[in-house]
């Protein structure tokens, strides 16, 4: 049986909405009982709908507490299949106050992160959406800092993918460039990376000197039992230029070749492009020749230390830490290194000649000069002369050496202790000076290479103390095939020949005359300048050393300013300004 539901009379307010204000009218038109108080209720609470005809109801057994509760005066739902319930938009309250603090409210649960700390799961608290949105904005703000970290090691890497460089420092050129000067040319580093050339197997023309045999003990020091690096101060060092070396002239005149040059020289073209440093080469055309000579002082009789590192070093010449003081203590550390690896015992290995530079009782460093030819083109020959340090007998034949010394000056430069990593992580400690010494290592298997030698030993030196640049010790020696050694620095020997090939054809088209080749201080590039035919002749250069003279470190007494017997006054100046 179906219930009837009477609405009742509903009394007519002719005055506006709601019921009549007389409690007269309300009892003639409506039977409702008088007197009931209006149940207040705020904007803000949540009200249902005044009919809905889509929910279904549980039976009248089921448990009451599941049934949807009444609200504001509204029927009993158990009773009725409606829910009358007030709708707040179609009764606006005439109070206004109320609108000041009316404010939506969304009933919907908020979204479930994925993942999340584990408050996520109390999401019943009033302030942890609050904290959740902080959150998700600290994580949006971490994500764009990575991002913006990103995206300046791209463009760096993009602006510097083939030589990384210090921006805050500024270098000086090697050389005065003179408002007389004619600059002819320059050529960037871009165009070097696609040159490639192929030369055939070069001719030994000469070998003088004498080699005096490595010490196989050095390869087994470790940095527990370091040894001291020793001082030679009676060995004769040589570093003469092209032009002034009696053999290539001699060679020039019998007309062996017609580009003339020095391991030194070449590999300076060769690794141009990895070079920071600026550095110079005076070229001379004669007739049809070609010479590739150095200045006096030049600074290829240094060796850069911490050229291509981002970690600047100290500006300051008198700093036993800045460039030139390093470049210095580096010379006198390869020096005395190539020295002090040898068995001296008296047991040498003459060549066709000896030595050419030295004159006869002085002791000579145990160096053999091996000068090579290479043919470039159809009639264009190159004579180089290339230096080995040292021979050792492998298999019952002799091996050619060639001796070099990596230095560690102040590990916070580095990054890294070689005392606590060259036995454990020797390849890292080999990768770092890779980075820091990208230019130095090059120069040095490019001079392996053309010298043709079996071996290139690497030694680890260091300052007993960072901050005394007088006594180092020896912390290991490794030794390396030269070409493999080129693969795993990524130096083409094609790539190498083809810098040099297409600085020979420019020069070669030029006017007889001097000429200076010159690496920009500041931009990856270098330079050809027309010179006066007397330029450097009687350049007096404070800071470097004279080619011939021994290249001697700063020392604590007089006697260390004597170099192979002859006083440099260049030295002395420079042991009176460390002391």
């Amino acid at each position: 049986m179906v219930g009837v539901f009477e609405v009742g009379a509903v009394p007519f307010n002719p005055d506006g909405w709601g019921p009549p204000d007389s409690a007269a009218a309300a009892s003639t038109t409506t039977t409702l009982p008088l007197h009931v108080p209006f149940a207040p209720f705020s904007r803000s609470d949540k009200l249902g709908r005044i009919a809905d005809f889509t929910r279904s109801f549980p039976s009248s057994n089921a448990n009451p507490s599941n049934r949807p509760s009444s609200r504001h005066g509204a029927g009993n739902p158990a009773d009725s299949p409606f829910d009358f319930s007030l709708d707040v938009d179609a009764f606006p309250l005439a109070n206004p106050e109320d609108d000041s603090s009316f404010r939506l409210v969304d009933a919907k649960p908020p979204p479930r992160p994925k993942f999340g700390p584990k408050w996520r799961f109390n999401q019943n608290r009033p302030q942890l959406p609050q904290r959740r949105d902080e959150e998700v904005e600290a994580r949006k703000r971490e994500a764009e800092k990575e991002r913006a970290r990103r995206d300046r090691l791209y463009n760096l890497n993009r602006s510097n993918q083939n030589q990384q460089r210090r921006e805050a420092a500024i270098f000086k050129s090697s050389v005065d460039i003179q408002p007389e000067w004619n600059m002819l040319d320059q050529i960037p580093f871009s165009t070097f990376s696609k040159l490639s050339f192929s030369v055939p197997e070069p001719e030994d023309l000469l070998i003088c000197g004498a080699l005096e045999y490595y010490d196989r003990s050095f390869d087994r020091i470790t940095p527990k039992n370091e040894r001291r690096l020793e001082r030679f101060k009676n060995r004769n060092f040589f570093k003469v230029t092209t032009t002034d070396d009696p053999v290539i002239r001699r060679l020039a005149n019998e007309d062996k070749a017609t580009v003339f040059a020095t391991d030194t020289i070449l590999s300076s073209i060769m690794c141009a492009p990895r070079s920071v440093y600026s550095w110079d080469i005076v070229i001379q055309r004669v007739g049809n020749k070609l010479f590739f000579d150095k200045r006096d002082g030049s600074q290829l009789d240094l060796l850069s230390v911490h050229e291509t590192s981002q970690e600047p070093l100290p500006e300051a010449k008198d700093d036993i830490n800045s460039a030139y003081s390093l470049s210095v203590e580096a010379a006198y550390i390869n020096q005395n290194f190539s020295q002090q690896v040898l068995v001296r015992d008296g047991n040498k290995v003459s060549f066709d000649e000896p030595n050419p530079f030295a004159n006869e009782g002085d002791e000579v460093a145990s160096v053999a000069y091996r000068y090579r030819r290479w043919k470039l083109d159809n009639d264009m020959h190159l004579v180089a002369r290339c230096e080995v340090q040292s021979v050792v007998d492998v298999n019952n034949q002799k091996s050619f050496l060639t001796l070099n010394a990596l230095n560690e000056f102040d590990p916070k430069y580095s990054g890294v202790d070689w005392r606590q990593k060259l036995e454990t992580q020797r390849g890292a400690v080999l990768a770092t000076e890779l980075k820091n010494n990208a230019n130095k290592l090059a120069k040095w298997t490019a001079q392996a290479i053309l010298a043709n030698a079996d071996l290139m030993k690497l030694g680890y030196v260091s300052r007993v103390h960072p901050r005394d640049h007088f006594n180092h010790v020896i912390l290991g020696v490794v030794g390396y095939k030269p070409r493999d050694f080129a693969a795993q620095i990524n130096l083409n020997t094609a790539n190498m020949w083809g810098i040099v090939k297409s600085i020979v054809d420019l020069c070669m088209k030029l006017n007889e005359g001097k000429y200076v080749l010159v690496k920009d201080p500041s931009k990856p590039q270098v330079r050809i300048y027309e010179v006066p035919a007397d330029a450097f002749e009687n350049d007096y250069v404070e800071e470097p050393l004279p080619e011939e003279e021994q290249v001697q470190p700063p020392t604590e007494d007089a006697e260390d300013g004597e170099a192979n017997g002859t006083t440099n006054d260049v030295e002395d100046k420079e042991i009176e300004a460390q002391n």
